[in-house]
């Protein structure tokens, strides 16, 4: 490294460690995303809904009702309003909709518990709470091929083009490298007519 200084060699290191960091968290997120992309959840809450009301995932997605609540809830679906193929499903294991109700509380979901289920035939369901359906607590799901990969956040994790990922790893280590210089002038800087 003939010449240069310490300093100089330090910044480039730091520099690099930043750019390295900064894609590896990159790359860690997406592929953390992609392999929750086949799961959507749905809270239930104090207030008596789901959350949201209604939702699309795409065939395939594990659909996750997580009460956020301290108030018991079920996920119970109307067996008259789900595909004709579709496996029924119920919290606590139920085959229908009739032996779901007759055994409620069975089924109950405390809070913090989760319940879940896979969706795998396109169409339209509809399903309900058991103790809280007088008072509105109804929903609608629908599986779409045309919905895409869904996560936590209901969407799909965009492609960042490979140029776009560059361009801001760079942009990152040029800011990097200004607040090293201003500092580096600051404290060891030259003359500022300060007498």
């Amino acid at each position: 490294m003939g010449g240069e200084s310490s300093t100089a060699v330090s910044r480039r290191g730091f520099l690099g460690a930043t750019a390295g960091t900064v894609a590896s968290s990159y790359a860690a997120g997406k592929a953390e995303a992609r392999a929750q992309g086949n799961q959507r959840t749905i809270d239930m809450t104090d207030g008596l809904v789901f959350d949201p009301e209604e939702t699309t995932v795409a065939p395939g997605t594990t659909v996750v009702w997580e009460n956020v609540g301290s108030v018991g809830h079920s996920v119970t679906a109307y067996e008259d309003e789900i595909p004709d193929e579709a496996q029924y499903f119920a919290s606590g294991g139920f085959d229908s909709e009739e032996a779901a109700r007759s055994a409620y509380p069975d089924g109950d979901i405390a809070g913090g518990e989760t319940y879940q289920h896979t969706l795998e035939v396109e169409g339209t369901y509809g399903y309900f709470c058991i103790p809280h359906e007088t008072a509105g607590m109804v929903a609608e799901l629908t599986v779409s091929a045309d919905a895409g990969g869904g996560d936590g956040d209901g969407g799909a994790v965009p492609d960042i083009p490979e140029s776009a990922r560059v361009v801001g790893i760079v942009t990152m280590a040029a800011m990097v490298s200004v607040v090293l210089l201003a500092y580096f002038f600051l404290k060891y800087g030259g003359d500022y007519g300060l007498e």
